[in-house]
């Protein structure tokens, strides 16, 4: 099969694990395009797009700009490395967020229940990647929404007890939604590998993949 055949036939959402949910071609062309452009906003310094340091000395392979709350391994904080304040979280992505719970879990309370109020945005080159790890530094278990823009990725899907098997890998591509919550809030997830030269030109990511994923943090100033 071509993949020009591939892209005709409609991909299903398909129930990962339990309250993990996958949503394949979630954002229009369009709405891709304009959250391309506000990461591209947010990327700008100050508090803009940046390499991460780790604790053992080591650093991430991605690069990524926080909105709301910055993220420091393995803590949030209002300011950045420098201490520049950190980037606004904006109203119109929290709608997003609930609209996506709602859709995902097919249940509209739910969705206008939900009340993200931090980002993380990861860009991924051709070359990145991201180890098996919870989002735990939180201080809620409300759900985590993934979007997907750019080239395709492998995402990896595990349980709540380990890093090792069993776990599912999810074949990401742009505009996809990935949501995990409940039981599934606390499994182990990483991306192994991105596919380059699968992102869709029109979509105006010239290579590599960007993740934004929302939470609510659960945190207080």
């Amino acid at each position: 099969m071509t993949d020009r055949t591939e892209a005709l036939i409609p991909r299903a959402r398909a129930q990962v694990a339990d309250c993990a949910v996958h949503l394949p071609d979630w954002l229009r062309l369009e709405q891709q395009r304009e959250l391309l452009a506000a990461c591209h906003d947010w990327a700008r310094p100050p508090a803009g797009m940046r390499t991460v340091s780790l604790p053992s000395g080591g650093m991430m392979s991605v690069r990524m700009v926080c909105l709301g709350w910055h993220w420091h391994p393995y803590r949030y904080s209002r300011t950045v490395d420098e201490g520049a304040a950190v980037r606004p979280f904006p109203d119109w992505l929290g709608e997003v967020g609930r609209r996506a719970v709602a859709e995902a879990y097919q249940d509209p309370v739910a969705g206008a229940a939900y009340r993200p109020d931090v980002a993380l945005v990861n860009y991924y080159d051709s070359t990145a990647k991201m180890g098996l790890h919870q989002d735990r530094d939180e201080h809620s278990r409300e759900p985590v929404v993934s979007l997907s823009l750019g080239d395709d990725c492998v995402f990896r899907f595990g349980n709540c007890r380990t890093r090792t098997r069993p776990w599912t890998d999810v074949l990401l591509r742009s505009g996809d939604l990935f949501v995990f919550g409940g039981p599934s809030r606390m499994a182990y997830h990483g991306v192994p590998k991105i596919l380059p030269g699968t992102g869709d030109p029109a979509v105006g990511l010239a290579g590599g993949r960007l993740n934004v994923t929302l939470r609510v943090s659960g945190l207080t100033d």
